[in-house]
């Protein structure tokens, strides 16, 4: 069969209009949000100290800048936990299999820009009997085969850019996703940093409380003393045992906190709770100082905040393919291939078929549907932009929350120090005092009691001021950039 003049010209007119095909829809801008020139709080007057200096310079900036934001704390075995999250907790694994679903959901996105090639390969026999009707004895019988090959082409032309757009929208969700690894990531190097330090401020504790243990055990060795020199009276040795025996209660039940510990240590890295033994240490040095910047740089910092903002491109995308059913849609099929009774001629030229043609397909009337459709993806875009503002005010939240925390835990820290030194002095002063008989126990144990709340203040203080560091590093983005994010080729290029 000979092609007619008109059939090439009219598929050159569409791959024409194909090729052309505008994109109806709104444009993706990012949304605007209002960030201040600088943080309310500022850092403790040392952490001001040390960016002046060329700490800037120093390798743990540089570590930082990479993401081992944990190396600032100079701890050989909180780098070695924390190199085990990132290949086996199983939340952070979670999310890489979700970037690489999201990735491969482009590639099912983009297929729909190109044509559906098909084919049926067929073998078909069909016979018939012979006889006679009304009394012809003439009759027909036999076997009759066919053998066919078809090829079938179909492609729906992307005119008004609806598949585009989707492609667009699968690509800022699996951006959106691989934002959500890094957050992961961060999420959980963090919670792990917090556990290290309550874990080894537990130890701080614990070491704490096992020396007030024999300081206590030789004062109720002093009470006992003075009953059998008849100085004092029973009542000194039961208070004496009362503190001592509060003191013990106290040390053993640290042993249940520092479990809880170091097992949550152990699921985030990966491990049962029965593979982890974390060995005794306590916390000496103060927190380091951090990198602050400036407000508007969380806009890059914070993986949960790239992570909504893609979230917000991927629903503008939705709405332009919502429009986009306004508009026909154009639909085009073609069929070839080969059919014969015979398998000697199957392959011939004259078993040639083939056949062409295009659909123009527009809804009349769907009661508003498409109507409501584009208002319920406008509405979706609306709240992912009021999602994607509240995480950068909650991120500028908790910057300003740990700076807070660290400027006043300083402080509150010179003052416990300060009672730390006036409660010893105290209890030197009382002790004496008993030894020499003008004052009774009671004054001994309160000035014991005053002491060993001092005492567990100051410990807990340092681990607070370094959990809250630990805090502002996450709320920071832990070194994390927006550039980190995969590109468009990137996330295109096909699985090795």
């Amino acid at each position: 069969m000979k092609l007619s003049p008109s059939l090439p010209a009219m598929a050159l007119l569409v791959l024409l209009l194909a090729s052309s095909g505008c994109m109806v829809g709104p444009r993706y801008k990012r949304p605007a949000v209002v960030a201040p020139p600088t943080f309310k709080e500022q850092p403790p007057v040392n952490f001001k100290e040390a960016e002046a200096s060329d700490w800037k310079h120093s390798q743990p900036a540089d570590a930082y800048s990479k993401g081992r934001w944990w190396e600032l704390y100079n701890d050989t075995a909180l780098n070695a936990l924390e190199e085990q999250v990132d290949v086996s907790n199983q939340n952070v694994l979670q999310a890489e299999a979700q970037y690489r679903q999201a990735k491969a959901a482009v590639s099912v996105a983009r297929a729909a820009l190109l044509p559906t090639v098909t084919t049926a390969p067929a073998i078909s026999a069909a016979g018939a009997g012979g006889g006679t009707i009304a009394g012809n004895s003439s009759g027909v019988s036999g076997t009759q085969t066919s053998f066919n090959l078809p090829f079938n082409v179909a492609w729906e032309p992307d005119l008004w850019g609806n598949i585009r757009r989707g492609v667009t929208s699968a690509t800022a969700t699996a951006q959106s996703a691989a934002a959500n690894v890094g957050n992961a990531r961060l999420l959980y190097q963090a919670e792990l940093a917090q556990d290290y330090f309550g874990l080894h401020g537990n130890d701080g504790e614990a070491e704490l409380l096992t020396r007030t243990e024999a300081s206590y055990e030789e004062y109720l060795a002093l009470t006992k003393n003075r009953v059998s020199a008849g100085v004092a009276s029973d009542l000194d040795v039961a208070q004496a045992e009362t503190q001592l025996y509060q003191v013990q209660s106290q040390l053993m039940d640290l042993s249940v906190q520092r479990a809880a510990f170091e097992h949550a240590i152990a699921i985030l890295i990966g491990k049962a709770p029965a593979e982890l033994t974390i060995p005794l240490a306590t916390l000496n040095t103060p927190p380091p100082p951090v990198p602050l910047g400036v407000p508007s740089e969380l806009l890059e910092r914070r993986p949960d905040i790239a992570n909504a903002e893609r979230q917000v491109a991927a629903a503008n995308e939705q709405i332009g393919i919502a429009m986009a059913a306004f508009y026909p849609n154009l639909n085009l099929t073609g069929n070839a291939g080969l059919e014969s009774s015979s398998l000697a001629t199957w392959f011939t030229w004259p078993s040639r078929f083939w056949s062409v043609g295009a659909q123009l397909a527009e809804t009349l009337f769907d009661a508003g549907r498409r109507r409501g459709v584009v208002s319920e993806q406008q509405a979706g875009y609306d709240a992912t932009v009021a999602a994607y503002r509240e995480t950068v005010l909650t991120a500028m939240q908790q910057v300003e929350d740990n700076l807070a925390a660290l400027r006043i835990l300083a402080s509150e820290t010179e003052k416990v120090q300060q009672t730390v030194q006036a409660a010893n002095r105290t209890l030197d002063i009382s002790t004496a005092q008993y030894r020499a008989g003008t004052a009774s126990y009671l004054l001994v144990i309160t000035s014991q009691a005053t002491l060993l709340n001092a005492q567990v203040a100051e410990v807990n203080l340092l681990t607070r001021r370094l959990t809250a560091s630990a805090l502002l590093i996450e709320a920071l983005g832990g070194g994390w950039n927006a550039s980190q994010l995969p590109t468009r080729q990137a996330i295109a290029a096909r699985q090795p």
